[in-house]
């Protein structure tokens, strides 16, 4: 009997780093290499193709994929009827959400999108915009960008709607936010007629549980340690846990064992107090996935 595959979309440009080692570290390797469009996976069950995020929601509504990676503002872009799997924080530069603004020159007189009315706003989230400046009666022109958004005002448009996760290039373009149009974020979304078939449905459910298990794991390490049962009051006092430590008998009556999840940036300062606290035998330890 033939290999059943999934047809996967893997968003091509500035996400696709970020997302084959997110998938690396969730357990599968896609080799990207030339100017294919297919990668290589190391699984049978999964066949690769690089989209890019822009028109990734299209070819997973039209079925030509059953699931891709791709952030919500596209999906919302081209008002795709997809099924939205899970959301995965993670972007090129960060695991934070990204932001759509509109965004004036520092010097200009706009304080507000009322101000744009009859003016020229230029954007690569077009038809976004275009809605959003409808639902508020404010007539604009919207522009297409083909690129360098943030140096077109006041020359070339007189606003911009720009994505940004730090306000960095746009500050150093002299633009001062007025407006957030949305907050998005990377999807797994899927075909809603694959994701009806019990065999898709169930694959694109373990991938999505891998990569959030990923996710929930880049910052935070294990710590095991040993701790006298009369001290283990003031020893789980010290530990700020993703839950409740694990805490097992050791053969000494008098001991106990202790495993917990915390954040890498709490290490400095919670071994010291632990140890302090009567806890021996510490042991730090690195994740790869956390499945909660």
């Amino acid at each position: 009997m033939p290999t059943q595959k999934l047809k996967l979309g893997i968003p091509k440009g500035s996400l696709q780093d970020a997302t084959l080692a997110l998938f690396e570290r969730a357990g599968w390797r896609i080799f990207a290499n030339g100017r294919s469009y297919f990668p290589t996976i190391d699984d049978v069950e999964i066949e690769c193709m690089l989209v890019r995020a822009q028109e990734m929601a299209r070819y997973v509504e039209h079925g030509a994929l059953d699931a891709g990676l791709t952030g919500r503002d596209w999906v919302l872009e081209n008002e795709s009827d997809v099924e939205y799997v899970t959301s995965l924080t993670y972007s090129k530069q960060s695991r934070q959400t990204v932001k759509w603004v509109l965004a004036v020159p520092e010097d200009s007189p706009f304080q507000k999108p009322e101000d744009l009315a009859g003016k020229i706003i230029a954007t690569e989230l077009v038809e976004f915009t275009k809605r959003y400046f409808a639902s508020k009666n404010i007539p604009v022109k919207v522009e297409f960008s083909w690129g360098a958004t943030e140096v077109k005002p006041p020359t070339l448009a007189d606003a911009i709607v720009e994505v940004t996760e730090t306000g960095s290039s746009l500050r150093a373009n002299r633009l001062r936010i007025i407006e957030t149009l949305m907050e998005s974020e990377t999807q797994l979304i899927a075909n809603k007629s694959a994701y009806a078939d019990a065999w898709k449905r169930n694959k694109i459910d373990n991938i999505s549980l891998m990569l959030n298990a990923a996710i929930a794991a880049q910052g935070r390490v294990g710590l095991m340690m040993n701790a006298r049962k009369a001290d283990l009051d003031s020893v789980t006092n010290v530990l700020p846990a993703l839950n409740s430590p694990t805490i097992s008998q050791l053969r000494d009556p008098e001991w106990v064992a202790l495993n917990t999840i915390l954040d890498e940036s709490l290490v400095r300062d919670v071994i010291p107090k632990l140890k302090l606290a009567g806890a021996t035998g510490i042991v730090e330890y690195p994740l790869s996935k956390v499945v909660l």
